[in-house]
């Protein structure tokens, strides 16, 4: 990992095509400004994470052709009572 210092106004280049800019510092966190091409995704972490973990109870649900072949009998069965 690079560790940076930089001060409000100060930016980095990442590759010729993103730039990270410190846009200001308070006592709880800085902002940051971020130019990059519209095709580059930029996600807060937090909600990267928040989304591979759906994405992974997602496919964790998945029903397999057993349990599918079963819930259509029970209806079946229910709709002949």
């Amino acid at each position: 990992m690079l560790v940076l210092s930089r001060k409000k106004g100060e930016s980095i280049l990442i590759g010729h095509e993103i730039e990270l800019s410190v846009l200001e510092v308070t006592a709880d966190g800085i902002r940051l400004g971020i130019s990059a091409p519209k095709d580059v995704t930029i996600l807060r972490k937090e909600l990267y994470v928040a989304i591979e973990d759906s994405n992974r109870e997602s496919v964790q649900r998945s029903v397999s052709m057993d349990d599918l072949k079963n819930q259509i009998q029970a209806l079946n069965l229910s709709k002949k009572l």
